[in-house]
Parts: structure tokens; C-alpha cells; sequence
């Protein structure tokens, strides 16, 4: 089974990494001209934007099911859903597992409504049980997101052909066997005309020209967002691509502010993986949250198209003698299903933070080193968005939560 990765950057890595070859021009055609101007909720025109990512995958090794998001409590805070992901490939919008999104027959007790799928019922799996969360709440939107770690390197080869590839995703988003599933789409290029699983030559404007593509095939009236790096260095990923030129298209932004620092550098420094503000000692500069929306909206994107990115995980480091961060090791912490990082329902009993460092937590526990968010720092961080002016807040995932929804129920 094939499983991309998550939406995120590993940014740091990405930074330092040989792979960044040298960068193409190449200018695109196909970009379209309608602009992004449905009307938002009065919930949405107020900066509240909630929107959770939940994961294809998440329903097997995790037996994370949509119906978690219900019982939880997070369904009620949630305003948006990003459904993840779909593939890329051939220049086109495709399906990433099947069986998860319209076959896998769920059970009473698995089934948002409490109702087993039957054998003849024409959808069932993951697309239908959110019907059925949409179905509980109304106001509850859906997007479909495209790409990720794993599956961005098929966007060059879309990038060739901008309204072919608009056309591929329209007509498989707005698919009648699941209709009404579906609100809009959401693109996750990791990363336009840079490095990230693979490095990309299409060129400064090919991101905008694919955004634009997409705006005038689905219209006005539909979803169109996108997760974008985080990278403010002078010269980085944000300065790669027209996100200022493409924000036109698009409905918001969703910059991916978590992954500034993990154990990709196995041997440290210890740091904050999603820190709000730079502190003493921080390993890079500009490698921080108030420096990448400091640096988006200077580029003149409107702040209510930016949402502020959490992360419902923690980064860590094993062989690590020095508390306060900043201190060496000799490489990832164990994970439960990955090294270097564990959810956040996980880490507050097995590392229970002790401290905080530009606004994000950490604790070290034997000789592993982590950083988390908390409630508590995400408190920190809704002020910071208020006091922004910013759409929302995104996070990267869902089942990283406790059963009771501690985090989302911070957000809000």
C-alpha cells in the first residue's frame, strides 16, 4: 500500500539540502482570470476558521475513522475538513487509495450514524461517512487536498498544462457517484519551482498559473486553498514562487508553520519545531511563525487569506543530556508509527512538557528531547492570530488529538 507522507516540509532538512539543483525559468501558460470571491460565513468573515486535515490512511494503522471527528467533539469546532490527499500523476488529479475513500464497508459501531454500509450500496468508505458528518452538520465544508510530501513531484508535469490538469480535478472532485461530498480543493505543492521530496523546475510562475487554471474551472462560487511553505529566509521557498501573484485565486493560504526543526539533523541543535517567535539561540534565522506571516503579508497577500498552521504532534531528538534546548543528540526519538515524531495525545503522558521556547513547549524525559504545542501555547498562538488579523487556523492532523479534542477545543 502506498502512503504519501504529511503535508509538511521536514523545512529544515529541506533547507540544507544537497538536492536543491539549480532552478528553471520556464514560464507557463493557461492561468485563468476569475478570482476567488465566494462570500464567506459571518463564522469565517470574523477570522474563525477552523480547518483540521484528516488522512486517508488514518483509518489503518490508526483506527482513526470519521467518526472520531464527531465523537471527539471536534466535527463542532472544525469549519473546514482537508481530506488527504489525493494523488498527482500524469499531469492529472487521481485518486490515492480507493478502497479507503469509496469501498471499505464500515460497521455499526464504526459508522458516524451508528449504520453498517451494506454489500449493494453504491458508495461506501471514507467519502461516505463524511455525507454522513456533513449530514449531522450542515455548515461543515469539505476539501479535497492534492499532493504532499510524497506526491508533489507529479505537479511539474501538471505545471506543462495548467487547464488539463484544472480539468482532471474538477471532474474528479465533482464526481457524481459522490456528490455532495466535496466543497472544493485544496493544493499542497511541496514545492513549486524548489526542492522538497524531489526538486521542481517548472519555474517562478508556474504555482500561479495552476492556481489560476483551477479558480476558472471551478468557479467563483467553490473552495480553491493551498498549503505553502513556510521558508522566510532571504532567497527561500517563499521567494521561489508568486504565492503573491496566485493569491488572487485562492480562497486562503495555508502556510505550513510546524517542522522548522526535527531530528532530520540527527545530531541537533535541539529546537522548537514550531516556534511562534525566535528566541536566544535559535538554529536559523527567520525559521519561525511570526516571520513567515511577517514575510507573506510584505509580499502584499491580504492577512485574511493567511491561516495560522499548528502541528497535533511533537518533534524529538534521542541522546540528549542538556534540558533547555540548544543541546546535541544522536539522532530521532522513537515514535509510535514513525521516528522523531509522535502525537500530541501521546506525548503529554509519555514526555509531559516542562517549559516553553518562542512560544512552543518542550520537556525532556530520560535522554529524549521533544516540542509539542499544548493548549497553552496554542492559546498564545490565537492571540497572535487575532492580533494578525489572520482568516483561521489549519492543523496538521486530526487523529494526533487526545479522544476529547484538548486541542482543537484551544483553538476555539
Amino acid at each position: 500500500m502506498h502512503i504519501p507522507h504529511r503535508p509538511r516540509a521536514s523545512l529544515g532538512a529541506l533547507v540544507s539540502a544537497a538536492c536543491c539543483a539549480v532552478l528553471g525559468a520556464g514560464l507557463l501558460a493557461g492561468a485563468g482570470t476569475a478570482s476567488a470571491s465566494a462570500k464567506p460565513s459571518a463564522q469565517e468573515a470574523a477570522g474563525s476558521k477552523v480547518v483540521g486535515y484528516f488522512t486517508e490512511w488514518g483509518t489503518y494503522d490508526r483506527k482513526y475513522y470519521v467518526k472520531n471527528i464527531e465523537t471527539s467533539g471536534s466535527a463542532a469546532e472544525l469549519t473546514h475538513i482537508n481530506y488527504a490527499f489525493g494523488n498527482v500523476t500524469s499531469g492529472k488529479c487521481a485518486m490515492g487509495d480507493s478502497y479507503a475513500a469509496t469501498d471499505r464497508a464500515y460497521t455499526a459501531a464504526e459508522s458516524v450514524d451508528g449504520v453498517a454500509d451494506t454489500w449493494d450500496q453504491p458508495l461506501r468508505g471514507n467519502f461516505n461517512q463524511l455525507l454522513k458528518l456533513k449530514k449531522k452538520h450542515p455548515g461543515l465544508k469539505v476539501l479535497w487536498s492534492f499532493g504532499g510530501w510524497t506526491w508533489s513531484s507529479g505537479f511539474g508535469e501538471a505545471a506543462k498544462n495548467p487547464a488539463a490538469f484544472a480539468q482532471s480535478c474538477y471532474d474528479l472532485v465533482k464526481n457524481s457517484k459522490w456528490a455532495g461530498v466535496f466543497d472544493g480543493i485544496d493544493i499542497d505543492w511541496e514545492y513549486p519551482n524548489a526542492c522538497g521530496n524531489s526538486c521542481d523546475t517548472s519555474g517562478r510562475e508556474a504555482f500561479k498559473n495552476l492556481m489560476g487554471a483551477l479558480r476558472s474551472k471551478f468557479g467563483s462560487s467553490a473552495l480553491v486553498t493551498a498549503a505553502i511553505t513556510a521558508d522566510a529566509t532571504g532567497g527561500g521557498k517563499i521567494d521561489a514562487a508568486d504565492y503573491a501573484g496566485a493569491a488572487q485565486y485562492v480562497n486562503w493560504y495555508n502556510p505550513m508553520t510546524y517542522d522548522y526543526f526535527g531530528a532530520w539533523d540527527a545530531t541537533g541543535p535541539t529546537a522548537p519545531h514550531s516556534p511562534l517567535n525566535s528566541y536566544s539561540g535559535i538554529p536559523k534565522a527567520n525559521f519561525y511563525t511570526s516571520a513567515t506571516i511577517a514575510k507573506l503579508k510584505g509580499l502584499g497577500i491580504p492577512a485574511s487569506k493567511l491561516l495560522l498552521g499548528i502541528g497535533f504532534y511533537g518533534r524529538g531528538w534521542t541522546g540528549v543530556t542538556q534540558a533547555a534546548p540548544g543541546g546535541t543528540a544522536t539522532g530521532p526519538a522513537a515514535g509510535t508509527y514513525e521516528q522523531g515524531i509522535d502525537d500530541y495525545k501521546v506525548l503529554k503522558t509519555k514526555c509531559p512538557a516542562t517549559g516553553t521556547v518562542g512560544g512552543n513547549a518542550y520537556a525532556k524525559c530520560g535522554n529524549n528531547w521533544w516540542s509539542y504545542d499544548t493548549p497553552a501555547t496554542i492559546g498564545t498562538k490565537m492571540t497572535y492570530k487575532n492580533q494578525q488579523g489572520l482568516g483561521g487556523t489549519f492543523f496538521w492532523e486530526l487523529s494526533g488529538d487526545t479522544a476529547n479534542g484538548e486541542l482543537i477545543k484551544a483553538i476555539n
